[in-house]
């Protein structure tokens, strides 16, 4: 069980909680066990939309599987930011030094520095006040104009709906893209990563699209692109024919099915190779019946 607990400070913003909140939900439906928590300094919590939020006022035990999360709030600048107490910030350090994870979402990013948590690493927040969390954090290495940012399990990312795409990253990172584009597609949502980026996994980077049917094909090809799956198969289990398919799947993404799962198997075997398997071995075990055409799939994409 992992705990993902929201550190809200007076004046969140909906979006900045909703967003991330509904993402890591969406990933318990799909039997991923998080336990979703709110922790506040005050019971009663006013939000910058106007909807007051009920939040606990004690942390759950938490261990290094878990996550805290410090959506941002309305504030012109950071210095006029509300006042977080410091038994609330010693939380979020004493969890980050257990091995926990800490993530912000736009202006959340400012409790993070205040913890000490930004000094040393690379951050983002909204582009409004990256400047002055560069000037009040000099030792934090603040990144521009990118969705998200992470190291050392120091999490932040920029204003407002980017945090589901922080929570989309947390979710590839743990349970891997295949999760995380499912979620995605749930929330209707692209599977995007730092804007600057290209897509880090072809599972995520052709998912871009909201076609049922070709989203639905996918899910059976990303589980088992490794085994043979023709065509024919694939169109009976989406429910049509193989032209049709072939069309919807062209059209969504720029390949045909038989080029996403090549695309797949190639991606998996570059990841084996980069890791000291051999090239033959490599090609086994991501269902080429040889490497003759893995090294041409190779050769081609270099």
């Amino acid at each position: 069980m992992s705990h993902i607990v929201f550190l809200l400070v007076p004046g969140v913003h909906l979006l900045d909680l909703a967003g991330p909140a509904q993402a890591f939900s969406t990933a318990a439906d799909f039997g991923h066990p998080y336990t979703l928590g709110y922790v506040a300094e005050q019971a009663l919590l006013p939000t910058a939309q106007g909807l007051p939020l009920v939040a606990r006022l004690d942390w759950p035990e938490l261990g290094p599987e878990d996550l805290i999360v410090v959506p941002g709030w309305r504030a012109r600048t950071l210095a006029g930011s509300p006042a977080i107490g410091a038994a609330f910030l010693r939380s979020l350090r004493d969890h980050h030094d257990r091995g926990g994870t800490v993530a912000s979402v736009c202006a959340g990013a400012e409790a993070l520095g205040r913890a000490g948590l930004l000094d040393g690493r690379r951050c983002t927040t909204h582009h409004d006040v990256q400047d002055e969390l560069a000037r009040r954090y000099p030792r934090a290495t603040v990144v521009r104009d990118v969705l998200y940012t992470a190291d050392d399990r120091v999490v932040t990312s920029a204003g407002i709906a980017s945090g589901i795409d922080l929570a989309l990253h947390l979710i590839a990172t743990r349970h891997g893209p295949a999760v995380a584009a499912q979620v995605a597609r749930d929330m209707v949502v692209y599977a995007r990563r730092n804007g600057h980026e290209p897509q880090a996994s072809a599972m995520l980077r052709y998912r871009s699209h909201l076609d049922d049917t070709v989203h639905h094909a996918q899910d059976l090809l990303d589980a088992r692109f490794d085994q043979p799956l023709p065509l024919s198969a694939l169109a009976a289990a989406v429910g049509v024919s193989d032209r049709t398919l072939t069309r919807l799947f062209t059209r969504a993404t720029g390949l045909t099915p038989l080029r996403y799962q090549q695309t797949l198997r190639l991606e998996r075997a570059e990841h084996l190779i980069s890791h000291g398997t051999t090239v033959d071995a490599a090609a086994g075990a991501v269902g080429f019946a040889d490497a003759r055409m893995l090294r041409r799939l190779r050769a081609r994409e270099h």
